[in-house]
């Protein structure tokens, strides 16, 4: 696929998913259109040799996989990368309403390490998942999209803050709460009622109570290309939606040749200990039912790897003092490889020898990370899930400036590069 073609529909894909809710849905949309069949957990399963299927969990986590013809799950392995579907952000509160000096201000939690600084003077909508009480008296849960402009977090004047520049720490409880709107008198506005009459309002008409909510704000920008010559390009949620999007696309491109698999956990942001997280059972639970037998899914496991797929930093041209003066990895370089002597990464020689190997086949540059001695390194899910299931893996990403501000910068031609590279690891006959 040409470069701004699929710029384009990655631009599409960040800008409808402003929640992990929202992302697992269109996944699972673009999935059923390549012909991949959703199978319900709950269920039993009857998986062919030759099928394309998968499983959402929570709304907010998925795994997608391909099952070769003729092949023995046993010897053959399975070739899987995996993402992670959330990024730091604002999350409501369960009581959130609060009214100071006239505005309706709701009160927020920051959902994992997010930039709090770059929240401010932003159009900020909301959305999210809402579980309600239907007029029938069932449990329904609905995704909600406000779309539009409804918040802002308003800086303080530096006429009444002159000291700002000098350096200032931000205080999420009392500068956070977005302001929503400005009543009237004694008028009040109750947050569980304003989500019905917007479900109500797009056509949902079903719900008798409003009973709880995830809801997180996020930023009405859409993503754009940045640069003299279109070389960048900005937007929300990068980290790690950018990897969703390149794994899933380079799924549907494989060949049914190879047993294939791409799962996109929630929850990285805040750790990963959750039952749709990388560190909670989803993914080993399914290749138990793939391969009930102990010793046979011990063997698959043997004969399989992981591409662990999460943006890493690029070297920043204010900041390179930031970065091993040997390894500050540029945008549009090329993906790269992170490597910590402290298994923060879980790229081995091993592994990042034959991801070198496959990126040499498809002629893709690449660069490698490690950070400072004398810094802390953050980590992904490919430890995590290399621990849990004992799969082989590497960690890998797309370089990128302004890691978890509410707007991110990558490089143009980064994307579709890593997108081959993905492609050809999926068809790869031994790992």
């Amino acid at each position: 696929m040409h470069k701004h073609e699929f710029n384009e529909q990655l631009f599409d894909f960040l800008a409808a998913s402003p929640t992990p809710f929202h992302a697992v849905y269109e996944m699972r949309a673009r999935l059923q259109e390549a012909g991949f069949i959703e199978l319900e957990e709950q269920n039993s399963w009857n998986v062919w040799p030759g099928g394309r299927y998968f499983i959402v969990r929570n709304e907010s986590s998925i795994i997608a996989w391909n099952m070769a013809a003729g092949s023995d799950l046993s010897t053959a392995g399975i070739r899987m990368v995996g993402a992670h579907t959330d990024s730091p952000c604002l999350k409501v509160k369960p009581n959130p309403e609060m009214v100071s000096q006239g505005c309706l201000r709701l009160g927020v939690e920051v959902y994992g390490g997010a930039l709090l600084n770059p929240w401010f003077d932003r159009d900020l909508s909301l959305a999210g998942r809402v579980n309600y009480v239907s007029t029938q008296g069932g449990m329904r849960s609905e995704l909600i999209n406000f779309e539009r402009p409804v918040a802002v977090i308003p800086s303080l004047a530096i006429h009444l803050d002159r000291e700002v520049n000098q350096g200032r720490s931000v205080n999420p409880q009392t500068e956070m709460p977005p302001v929503m709107a400005q009543l009237q008198g004694d008028a009040t506005v109750e947050l569980r009622e304003l989500l019905k009459q917007e479900l109500q309002a797009k056509h949902v008409d079903d719900i008798a109570e409003v009973l709880d909510y995830e809801l997180y704000f996020y930023d009405v920008q859409k993503p754009s290309y940045i640069g003299l010559n279109n070389e960048f390009f900005a937007s929300a949620r990068l980290d790690n939606l950018l990897s969703c999007f390149i794994g899933m696309q380079a799924l549907i491109a494989s060949d049914s040749q190879q047993n294939t698999l791409l799962v996109c956990n929630d929850h990285e942001e805040v750790g990963s200990m959750s039952a749709a997280g990388a560190q909670g059972p989803m993914l080993k639970q399914l290749l138990e039912r793939l391969l009930p037998e102990p010793e046979a899914r011990n063997r698959m496991i043997a004969n399989s790897m992981m591409v662990s797929v999460d943006n890493a930093h690029a070297v920043h041209p204010n900041f390179a003092d930031k970065h091993d003066s040997n390894h500050g990895p540029r945008m549009n370089g090329g993906a790269v490889i992170k490597i910590n002597a402290n298994q923060r990464y879980a790229s081995n020689s091993e592994t990042s020898a034959l991801f070198r190997h496959i990126a040499q086949q498809e002629e893709v540059t690449l660069q490698s990370f490690v950070v400072r001695s004398d810094m802390a390194c953050g980590s992904t899910i490919g430890p995590i899930t290399a621990a849990e299931i004992g799969v082989k893996a590497i960690d890998i990403g797309v370089p990128q400036l302004a890691m978890h501000s509410i707007r991110e910068l990558a490089g143009s031609d980064d994307p579709v590069s890593l997108a081959r590279v993905l492609s050809r690891f999926y068809c790869q006959e031994k790992v």
